[in-house]
């Protein structure tokens, strides 16, 4: 690639794709963040031929507003044709998509299911392309904990878990933003691992939240059912440098 080169990012002002805007500008790109609301829209198809004219990288971070099953797979698959169709207009290298650690290994989670559907479609399509699959964020804890809780105890599974910092995440998809596509999946994580339960234990207890954590082997996971490895990555991912203790203090200075 070369030294300067025009990066779109659809996607591009929400949590993980104002991070990753920012970190290349810094690197000297050219970096376009496309939204609806700057008139660049992946479902309608307005605004991407224009915004994609002479791009060297598409980077696709984009989130589903539903999380209903059937919404989220007709948004991720209506985007991701449409995107494919107009890189290949524009004659772009490289597609680059955001996706999950574990899609394919829980099969009752529909958003899971509908990144799957999104993953086969960008390695079926005619751009060579880099799926970045991540492992949930600390920013999610917080979520996570909520959707477990029932008449003030949060029932958890026990199944592993290795949540990474929001700005690991775009640290590593600036990485391979300007790298090559290599037509398959990179996947990150943090650097800890750890059961479900205990994490969420842990994070509670530092940000002074009172409520109980308890295992649960059969809590499901946003209607997915969590086996010992379904969340985290099962060799070779790159890791993170951030700590659920580093990301807590930040946040806390940053509030």
């Amino acid at each position: 690639m070369n030294a300067t080169s025009k990066i779109v990012i659809i996607g591009g002002t929400g949590l993980i794709g104002s991070k990753t805007v920012a970190l290349l500008r810094a690197a000297g790109h050219d970096v376009v963040a496309a939204s609806p609301s700057g008139g660049v829209n992946s479902i309608t198809g307005e605004g991407l031929d224009q915004a994609l004219a002479g791009a060297d990288v598409v980077l696709d971070v984009t989130n589903a507003p539903s999380w209903e099953a059937d919404a989220v797979r007709a948004f991720f698959e209506t985007s991701t044709r449409n995107l494919l169709a107009a890189e290949a207009r524009a004659n772009v290298p490289h597609h680059v998509a955001l996706s999950i650690v574990g899609t394919d290994r829980m099969p009752d989670n529909g958003y899971f299911r509908a990144k799957v559907a999104q993953e086969a479609l960008i390695a079926d399509g005619p751009v060579p392309y880099t799926i970045v699959r991540a492992t949930q964020f600390f920013e999610f804890l917080s979520g996570i904990a909520d959707a477990g809780t029932s008449e003030g105890t949060v029932r958890l599974s026990g199944g592993l878990f290795q949540p990474i910092a929001a700005d690991d995440v775009a640290a590593a998809l600036a990485d391979v933003a300007v790298g090559a596509a290599v037509n398959g999946i990179v996947e990150i994580a943090g650097p800890e691992r750890a059961p479900l339960d205990e994490f969420v234990r842990r994070y509670l207890g530092m940000t002074g939240d009172p409520r109980t954590v308890v295992r649960d082997a059969d809590a499901l996971y946003f209607g997915g059912r969590v086996e010992e490895f379904s969340l985290v990555p099962l060799a070779g991912a790159r890791q993170g440098s951030t700590d659920l203790a580093q990301w807590v203090q930040r946040a806390k200075a940053s509030a």
